[in-house]
């Protein structure tokens, strides 16, 4: 049923059309056998940290995976084959220091979790078009928590963020504020909502909370970003203090997006009011503006600015 969920979920053909492929592309041919690997309920749970690499692409540095009892049975730092100009160690809590003596490649971690995939596991993650993309691996089997999960007013919450998933769906949080990411809890969190419902019939619909509300309300999404916007120059567009959390590219050398996320709801509409560009919406008549960006090299890029809930939104 969740691998239906996701395959059905409009985002999917998007998302998970990653061709045409590299030749150091994995790809999973169990879509195309008719025997009892497609009749397959392993699953494993996995999540990479990633960081951005010189040419504007995202590098793998970390990946973790657990199994359905929440062992973990993959945790490796990895080597990225470009040079890094961002590590995001704020967001990967990865630093060059721990990658420094790593020697595994995404080869190294492909050929790791190709007997799993061979047999027909399900992969499950949070957005795990990500880290497949990272991981350079199409698998037909997939669980994605974030197309499976849905906000009861999806039109004014898009996709349910892991951390919000976590305190509706199991109670808790996988990660407090300011602490960096750890790819394996964030791994053993997607399997736990999984299992959630397979297990106890949890409803993939959730309603969000005041307190959810107020955490959109302190955010800033910056979206259309050109690959080779550095996070240097996104700190640099928005007034006052914020952590900037980077998503990666959809497709290699394609746009980023980002959010700035700010200590309340005041900080990030007087942000949102300093920056100098032009205000319009977007589809859902979420404010946001069109930014011309100088670049330290003298170039000119653009992107968007955009506030995560309408204006009128109450709490």
């Amino acid at each position: 049923m969740l691998v239906r969920l996701t395959v059905e979920h409009l985002n999917y053909s998007l998302d998970y059309s990653f061709q045409p492929y590299s030749e150091d592309w994995f790809v999973s041919d169990v879509g195309l056998k008719m025997s009892k690997v497609m009749k397959s309920t392993q699953i494993v749970a996995l999540d990479c940290e990633m960081v951005l690499c010189e040419d504007g692409t995202e590098g793998l540095v970390r990946v973790g995976a657990v199994d359905r009892d929440l062992k973990v049975i993959l945790d490796k730092f990895v080597k990225p084959d470009k040079p890094v100009v961002d590590y995001r160690a704020h967001i990967t809590g990865v630093t060059a220091e721990d990658i420094a003596n790593a020697t595994l490649s995404v080869a190294d971690i492909q050929e790791t979790l190709q007997p799993l995939l061979s047999e027909g596991t399900i992969l499950v993650g949070h957005s795990l078009n990500r880290d497949l993309q990272v991981l350079k691996i199409d698998h037909p089997k997939v669980i994605d928590t974030a197309l499976v999960f849905k906000y009861s007013n999806a039109r004014k919450l898009r996709r349910p963020s892991l951390n919000n998933l976590c305190k509706s769906i199991l109670g808790c949080e996988v990660r407090k504020v300011d602490v960096p990411h750890d790819c394996v809890h964030d791994a053993t969190a997607a399997m736990k909502l999984a299992l959630a419902v397979i297990e106890k019939r949890a409803d993939t619909t959730i309603k969000p909370s005041k307190e959810m509300l107020e955490v959109e309300k302190r955010k800033l999404f910056l979206h259309k970003i050109p690959h080779n916007v550095t996070s240097e120059e996104l700190n640099q567009l928005l007034s006052g203090e914020f952590t900037l959390e980077v998503k990666p590219a959809k497709t290699e050398r394609g746009y980023r997006c980002a959010f700035a996320v700010f200590d309340n709801s005041e900080e990030a509409d007087q942000a949102f009011e300093n920056v100098d560009g032009t205000q319009m919406t977007d589809s859902l008549g979420l404010p946001q503006k069109l930014v011309v960006l100088k670049r330290s090299s003298g170039s000119i890029a653009s992107l968007y600015v955009r506030k995560m809930v309408q204006d009128d939104d109450a709490t």
